[in-house]
């Protein structure tokens, strides 16, 4: 049996990526602070040398915008080659080398260590999920008016097809940067915006922003988006309806 370990499992990606392998038959070991089983935190990377032994594979989807990616990989890379492990996954961005934005800078410094480490990756970079996109209209959605940025658009990409395409990877052979896997279309923030306000029966004004500062000149220009890599096919109306038939 093959025996993979996914960290961040618990998280929104992790644990649908998890879910996949253990369908397709695979020994998953759960990685996260608070896993019953496997609880390492990765800013320290106490018990990750337990965590990773026997592993054939390791799907690092653990991140953090508030920053340590880059010191987190450096203890995963160390026990990863301490242990033998012949395939490490990465989920990152794309963007990351094109936007000038912190977090991706840190996505990038990350990617580059893994392609120095010696052990065998798989580098999956996608643009944004559908889930981040929600998360910022509908807390801006709180305001008399709704905020979106002038001039952006996102390609947004449905995590459970993204948790589809890792699992895939994982059980597969090292295979280096592979090509991204962007949403089924590009759109303008405002329209999405506009697609939630429809879905949860909310009137609000939308009102793009114009907004200052190189991370948004890199947005605006599109070097988040991969339109000849749209091959997601679930829409965004598509994610909010199944949402909120959840939730119901």
């Amino acid at each position: 049996m093959t025996t993979i370990l996914v960290t961040g499992a618990t998280g929104t990606l992790g644990r649908q990526v998890a879910e996949r392998l253990r369908t397709e038959g695979a020994d998953v070991r759960g990685l996260s602070r608070r896993s019953p089983s496997y609880a390492v935190d990765l800013r320290d990377g106490k018990g990750l040398d337990a965590a990773v032994d026997g592993v054939d594979a390791i799907v690092h989807c653990a991140s953090s915008p508030r920053g340590g990616d880059d010191r987190a990989a450096g203890f995963l890379i160390e026990a990863a080659r301490r242990a033998g492990v012949p395939h490490l996954v990465y989920i990152s961005i794309v963007g990351v080398d094109r936007v000038p934005l912190r977090y991706y800078a840190a996505k990038r410094r990350v990617e580059r260590m893994i392609e120095d480490s010696g052990v065998g990756a798989t580098i999956q970079r996608t643009t944004q999920f559908h889930d981040l996109v929600l998360s910022v209209v509908s807390g801006a959605a709180k305001l008399p008016v709704l905020p979106v940025p002038a001039g952006v658009s996102v390609q947004p990409v449905d995590s459970g097809e993204v948790a589809d395409r890792l699992a895939a990877l994982a059980l597969g052979a090292p295979a280096g940067r592979v090509p991204d896997l962007g949403g089924p279309g590009v759109r303008e923030f405002g329209a999405l915006a506009g697609a939630y306000l429809r879905a949860t029966g909310r009137k609000r004004r939308v009102l793009p922003v114009r907004l200052a500062g190189k991370a948004y000149a890199g947005f605006r220009s599109g070097g988040h988006l991969s339109p000849e890599h749209a091959v997601g096919t679930v829409t965004f109306e598509e994610f909010l309806a199944r949402h909120h038939r959840r939730a119901g």
